[in-house]
């Protein structure tokens, strides 16, 4: 059975025919497409998905509603440089590294009524 399976993984020629550059180059071909495999299935997703958690920790502002990866839900106090201050209750506020945020539920309403009054005043100009 060894004789048989070994060749078979190995791409040894069979016979009296020697290995030119085809078989070379039909050995590879499947280690190509298994890193090409992983790089479009696993590698640029995952870098895909770091550049946008990237640019959501480098968003937060104070007022934002978040969720920290230990399931916390708080309004953002105050924003530090590697850490945010979370308000989650009356009373209760903790600090948090900015790598803890698993979400954004909801981001400031300040930045909703500035995104807001330009599209309202394109409608009144309209009409």
């Amino acid at each position: 059975m060894n004789s048989f399976v070994f060749p078979l993984l190995l791409g040894a020629p069979q016979g009296g025919e020697g290995g030119g550059p085809g078989s070379m180059i039909s050995t590879f071909i499947p280690f190509i497409l298994i890193i090409g495999i992983f790089y479009f299935l696993i590698i640029r997703p995952q870098n895909k998905k770091q550049k946008e958690t990237q640019k959501m920790l480098g968003a937060l502002k104070k007022g934002d509603k978040i969720v920290t990866i230990g399931g916390v839900h708080g309004v953002i106090q105050s924003v530090k440089e590697s850490s945010v201050v979370l308000k989650v209750d009356e009373n209760t506020k903790i600090e948090f590294s900015r790598s803890a945020i698993a979400t954004v539920v909801e981001a400031s309403k300040a930045v909703e009524k500035i995104e807001d009054k330009p599209a309202d005043d394109t409608e009144e100009t309209k009409n």
